[in-house]
């Protein structure tokens, strides 16, 4: 493997009491509540989808939980993300409301972006959310172009720029990349890398084993690690993000992870066995995951679980109602909120 890139923790658990140092109990619990969010609001959006409430199509990432939030809690309030087609999760693990995300989901008034965006377009200024995006690396680019900003203006802020396995063959990746480490921007590269670029595997399509490699093409550090494991996902981005805030530049991180379902709702899946699929939902479920990792620490109980997993059940279909009752868009309204409004 290159200098550049190598695998922070693994299975062994040795690095894991980091975020038990960093982070209080309460901080943990958040996060594995984050994690049934997304996990939940997934299901109901893919309900919601089947009984004919929501049109288009979606991109879920059912089991990437692990990755979002283990991102976004190192994360202050006023840093940002630019997200991806898949992008859901981060928006939850940035602080989104349910509510106003179903509502987009369902295209009414109240959603986040006036039910104009829907499932690939959610974006949430206010929250650092720069906004989801239905190009593969168009995200990449506008989170160079918010460090630069941030460095510029002197804010403080680090910018998380999302993007999947298949972004890293795009010509914006490595533009975007070159840039970032020329001028020492205070941005951190997130792959997700859930093994599949739409149907086609990283190994039919990227040179070099590890994506995290390529960082060294750019001078900046590189790392690969287990992208359904939140404290390896943390503990990485932890040091990362404080690398950036240093001032001292960008860093590429590469999280290991994997897609439940398919691509799209239209996806088959005749590209990958169910014998595969199963073993990582099965044994490499990243909520079963760090539930247990939080049980060994003696940070919650079963009934702490089951408590969390009540609440956001209820958060969910309270979402799902407000959706429902919203308001749809006037047809008098169809060129307002496109675009900026002037001063």
């Amino acid at each position: 493997m290159n200098k550049a890139a190598k695998t922070v923790g693994g299975t062994s658990g040795e690095n894991r009491p980091f975020i038990y140092r960093e982070y209080s109990p309460e901080q943990l619990k958040g996060a594995l509540r984050k994690m049934y969010l997304i996990r939940q609001f997934e299901e109901g959006a893919e309900e919601s989808y089947m009984r004919g409430l929501i049109h288009g199509t979606m991109h879920l990432s059912i089991g990437q939980e692990a990755t979002a939030v283990g991102v976004c809690l190192p994360l202050a309030e006023q840093d940002q993300i630019a997200s991806t087609h898949r992008g859901h999760g981060h928006c939850i693990a940035k602080g989104a409301e349910i509510s106003r995300m179903f509502a987009e989901f369902f295209g009414k008034t109240t959603g986040y972006c006036k039910g104009r965006g829907g499932s690939m377009h959610i974006a949430d200024v206010n929250s650092g959310n720069l906004g989801a995006n239905g190009i593969v690396g168009g995200g990449i680019p506008i989170a160079v172009g918010a460090a630069l900003t941030a460095k510029r203006l002197k804010t403080g802020n680090v910018v998380i720029s999302f993007f999947g396995d298949g972004a890293n063959n795009e010509g914006a990746f490595h533009e975007a990349l070159n840039m970032a480490s020329l001028w020492k921007l205070p941005i951190v590269f997130i792959c997700e890398n859930n093994n599949y670029g739409m149907s086609t595997s990283v190994e039919r399509s990227t040179a070099v084993k590890y994506i995290s490699e390529r960082a060294a093409g750019y001078s900046m550090p590189g790392v690969t690690i287990d992208g359904n494991v939140v404290s390896e996902v943390a503990e990485a981005v932890h040091a990362a993000v404080s690398r950036a805030r240093r001032g001292d530049g960008p860093t590429l991180i590469e999280a290991k992870t994997y897609r439940h379902r398919g691509h799209s709702k239209s996806d088959r899946n005749r590209y990958r066995t169910r014998e595969e699929i199963d073993d990582w939902v099965t044994n490499r479920d990243p909520i079963k995951l760090f539930e247990a990792e939080l049980k060994e620490f003696g940070i919650i109980d079963e009934q702490g679980i089951a408590s969390i997993r009540e609440e956001t059940k209820s958060e969910i279909e309270a979402g799902i109602e407000f959706a429902r009752n919203s308001p749809s868009p006037d047809v008098v309204d169809l060129e307002r909120y496109v675009y900026t409004e002037p001063a």
